[in-house]
């Protein structure tokens, strides 16, 4: 066992001779199960845990020693600033979709309509429309698990989102191919097989959401075709990729007719977003 039931919140932190994560996941998993705030934990710091909490400290310790990701385990991720919910039912978001947003925020229109395809937890979607109350916001997805989180999430924050259960742009055929001015996307893009799959979180997310278990590129090669029917005159989309994909996707967008085809660099100086505008 790590913990055990008359151990004060100091000794819990300082015992590194049992506790085989860092401090800062140790202080987290403190927090989550005491309902205690990192300031707290230290004005605290004599209080006394009990045998339950020492129990469920174990477990979520077990937890996170055997690999799954601290988003599960505490079901809730941070991205653009808000607190999301998250399960094994969708993605954890990661700071390099925050790109995706930037961009997406500099060319949404006063007023503007965007679609996001494959919402997961719906983090772009809910930062959109936190961001840009005047935009109406659209998300799809065809899992709905995923549907259920994106729309906690929505709740949470106080946004007015649609969510329509949708095999990428197939809800929206059945709206008359209502248009946007802009359309983005996380797809899976992962090559199947990768080894990074059975890697680290990886292992623990939702396989659908990181693989098109093909080349990688068959999500993004629907996406694009079928994007011009759903913009709106000079619309743009918006895709993040794989970190060696983005001179393919460009080509993609030219083949279809698309203009302005270009690609974006994520903090790590990594092409990670590629997009252009509606063909003519």
């Amino acid at each position: 066992m790590f913990f055990s039931a008359g151990a004060t919140l100091q000794q819990c932190q300082q015992r590194r001779d049992t506790q085989p994560l860092d401090a800062l996941e140790t202080r987290l998993l403190l927090s989550h199960v005491l309902g205690l705030s990192r300031i707290e934990l230290i004005t605290q710091s004599e209080r006394v845990i009990s045998a339950t909490e020492a129990a469920q400290l174990d477990a979520l310790f077990q937890r996170r020693i055997d690999g799954e990701p601290m988003a599960y385990i505490l079901g809730q991720r941070e991205f653009y600033g808000l607190m999301f919910h998250v399960s094994p039912a969708v993605l954890i978001p990661r700071p390099d979709t925050e790109l995706l947003v930037e961009l997406a925020l500099q060319r949404l229109p006063p007023s503007g309509s965007v679609v996001d395809l494959g919402t997961g937890s719906g983090a772009i979607a809910v930062v959109l429309a936190q961001q840009r109350p005047d935009a109406a916001v659209t998300a799809l997805d065809l899992s709905a698990a995923a549907l259920d989180i994106a729309r906690a999430n929505a709740s949470r924050h106080g946004t007015q989102v649609r969510f329509l259960q949708s095999d990428w742009y197939s809800a929206l055929q059945q709206q008359n191919c209502e248009k946007f001015d802009l359309i983005v996307a996380n797809p899976p893009y992962i090559v199947q097989g990768d080894i990074h799959l059975s890697q680290g979180d990886l292992r623990f997310e939702p396989i659908d959401a990181l693989t098109d278990h093909a080349d990688g590129l068959s999500a993004l090669r629907r996406i694009i075709t079928d994007a011009p029917q759903h913009l709106a005159a000079d619309g743009w989309l918006l895709m993040e990729h794989g970190y060696d994909q983005a001179a393919a996707v460009r080509q993609l967008l030219t083949v279809q007719g698309f203009r302005e085809a270009q690609s974006w660099h994520d903090l790590s100086d990594i092409q990670r977003v590629s997009g252009a505008r509606r063909p003519l």
